[in-house]
């Protein structure tokens, strides 16, 4: 059996985006669900070490036009990113640069109560750095090969003057 370099950049492809999601999911994270009320708020806490990107995802079940106001504090409770969510779905990152406890806090700023949902975590985005190259390398093999294989590729015409 002959192995074509096309398949040997499809199986890096999926040998590195399986690696990707093995890295993802054994990451640091907490979550988090509650019933905010009016102008309530919801804080969760997570270690953070080192430097990297942090991730945090929001989610409201029934959403209906509600706001929340979003802030990221690190140990000495400064606000490294804070920002308004008018949707049902959010996903943010931020970056933290020292080791200590990382704060999300959530509050509620519309005149409903909202039942919410929060993950808060750390990428390990260092340790996607290889099979990053994997997946971009079996990518570049996969469009070389195709290119080579269309551009030789002939297509035959008819005759344009057939009676």
């Amino acid at each position: 059996m002959k192995v074509s370099v096309f398949k040997i950049g499809l199986v890096m492809i999926i040998i590195g985006m399986i690696w990707v999601s093995v890295i993802f999911n054994e990451t640091d994270k907490k979550h988090d669900s509650a019933l905010l009320k009016e102008s309530n708020s919801i804080e969760s806490k997570l270690e953070f070490s080192g430097s990297g990107i942090g991730y945090y995802k929001i989610y409201i079940p029934e959403f209906n036009n509600e706001n929340v106001f979003v802030q990221i504090l690190d140990k000495n409770l400064n606000v490294i990113q804070e920002q308004k969510v008018n949707t049902k779905f959010l996903v943010a990152y931020f970056d933290f640069d020292k080791n200590g406890i990382y704060t999300i806090k959530v509050s509620n700023i519309s005149e409903n109560s909202i039942n919410l949902q929060i993950e808060f975590g750390d990428t390990h985005s260092q340790k996607m750095i290889t099979p990053g190259i994997m997946i971009l390398l079996g990518s570049l093999i996969m469009m070389l090969i195709s290119y080579l294989k269309i551009k030789n590729y002939n297509i035959e015409q008819p005759d344009e003057n057939i009676s």
